[in-house]
């Protein structure tokens, strides 16, 4: 595990955390780590859980599926963000979602459980650790009211408009990057790729923004 302290570190579940604490507290949480090829399910919707996992390298999409195979991205993992927290947290409950690799990726989990219980040896910052998975939850709630913000605008315009515009004031800045190629931003904001794609060129030659790939930038 040392050769991901660099990300455990800067992750939001083990902040305020010292590296010495860090090691044999990943030892008492059962933590392990697995490979996976781009493209590859590490949960599928059904399943239920007792890990949560955390991306140490490449990414994942939280992804739903109906019956027809019409994917939703309803989130993208990126390294030192959690995933499945909540189902692992209340593993009775099969998981509504799944989970798929967006790039060759390296997960590191951890048993939930052993996360919300304090150890027999009653590690010092365990309860820092507690506070810190919920903190985590906390912001992904928030993060999820933002989504429902987006999609629930009437149009497919109106959509794009409301998410570029929040990425923007979050990142500070109206030339920003975004974590979505075309058809993954298309899945997040539940529209057609291809009206998706005819509404951003309509809204370049108004002259509102510039994008190339995953760059974009809103101009007033």
């Amino acid at each position: 595990m040392k050769k991901y302290s660099e990300i455990l570190k800067q992750s939001s579940l083990f902040a305020g955390i010292s590296e010495e604490e860090l090691f044999p507290m990943l030892k008492c949480l059962e933590a392990g780590s697995a490979s996976y090829k781009k493209n590859q399910f590490i949960y599928h919707m059904g399943d239920q859980v007792e890990n949560l996992g955390m991306v140490a390298f490449g990414s994942v999409s939280i992804i739903q599926e109906d019956f027809w195979g019409n994917r939703n991205i309803v989130s993208k993992i990126m390294p030192g963000q959690l995933f499945a927290e909540t189902y692992a947290c209340t593993p009775q409950v099969p998981m509504k979602v799944s989970v798929l690799t967006d790039e060759p990726t390296t997960v590191l989990f951890f048993n939930a459980g052993r996360v919300l219980t304090t150890c027999p040896s009653s590690c010092t910052f365990h309860s820092r650790l507690i506070r810190n998975l919920v903190s985590t939850m906390a912001r992904k709630n928030l993060m999820m009211n933002e989504k429902i913000a987006h999609v629930t605008q009437r149009s497919t315009r109106e959509k794009l408009l409301s998410y570029l515009s929040a990425e923007a004031i979050k990142k500070g800045c109206s030339t920003f990057e975004i974590p979505f190629n075309r058809q993954q931003l298309a899945d997040y904001l539940s529209v057609d790729r291809s009206a998706m794609s005819n509404e951003l060129g309509k809204l370049r030659d108004e002259g509102l923004l510039e994008f190339r790939k995953s760059e974009f930038t809103l101009l007033e």
